[in-house]
């Protein structure tokens, strides 16, 4: 009789052992980062919210949801422009979780998904814009591309929160041919910088020989000027035709002395 209560007792205390570490089982603990999609019997039964929660065991399961903002590298990939220009284009989404229960019964990995679509999309946008459009308007070009994947995936429980593109590579023929054309360009600017110098310098001599002309004494004046000038340095020797009335007015200065 001690014996068999004694099996009993033990056999209490197992079920209460597994009792409790099946009751333990059932707890879950859910980060402010995450959601819990709980399943009962294979089917949907409701989203849980952070904390700690319980989950009957065989009867209920859960997955977890991560609804941080997630990033996923689009790879290089040589796209066509509308002008026929090859191009290597990478870029980058920024996307997160906005149902969790969507993200789960709708698609198997949204992440992969989101990475394909964009890639697709970004092909499709670039291969009907122009190579200047392409490097000039980075930022449309990346809008452009957000709405349509953003459109696709907000069946899926996602909402795409940007689309950067990291780099855009041309290839080395076209680098160059648009260097040279950049260089054009300075050289061209450079040519209407300095003629439009010339001409101002050329409106301030006119300007300057009109007042002159209009007083005499000012152009015999500046002449002296300018052979003082030349004068003091000896090491040159200048021969200058000077005009009769340039004479008469260093004669008039002189005295009439020779």
């Amino acid at each position: 009789m001690e014996g068999f209560l004694a099996f009993g007792s033990c056999i209490v205390v197992a079920a209460g052992v597994a009792l409790f570490f099946l009751l333990s089982a059932g707890v879950k603990q859910i980060f402010q980062y995450e959601r819990g999609v709980v399943f009962q019997l294979g089917r949907f039964r409701n989203v849980r919210d952070p904390g700690l929660t319980f989950v009957i065991p065989i009867y209920q399961s859960m997955r977890k949801v991560d609804m941080r903002i997630k990033t996923a590298d689009i790879p290089r990939q040589e796209v066509m422009t509308r002008d026929n220009i090859p191009m290597l284009v990478n870029a980058v989404v920024y996307f997160k979780v906005v149902s969790p229960q969507d993200v789960i019964i709708k698609i198997e990995d949204h992440v992969f998904a989101v990475r394909q679509y964009t890639q697709a999309a970004l092909r499709d946008v670039i291969g009907n814009s122009e190579m200047d459009s392409v490097l000039t308007e980075r930022e449309e070009i990346a809008k452009a591309i957000q709405e349509i994947v953003d459109a696709e995936t907000s069946d899926w429980g996602v909402d795409v929160e940007a689309i950067k593109i990291q780099e855009v590579e041309l290839p080395a023929d076209m680098k160059r041919a648009m260097a040279r054309q950049a260089e054009a360009e300075r050289e061209r600017r450079a040519v209407v910088i300095s003629s439009e110098g010339e001409l101002q310098a050329s409106e301030n001599l006119r300007q300057a020989a009109e007042q002159l002309a209009a007083s005499p004494g000012a152009l015999h004046l500046r002449t002296l000027q300018t052979i003082r000038d030349i004068a003091a340095d000896p090491s040159e020797k200048i021969v200058l035709f000077l005009p009769s009335e340039l004479g008469d007015a260093v004669k008039g200065l002189t005295g009439g002395k020779k």
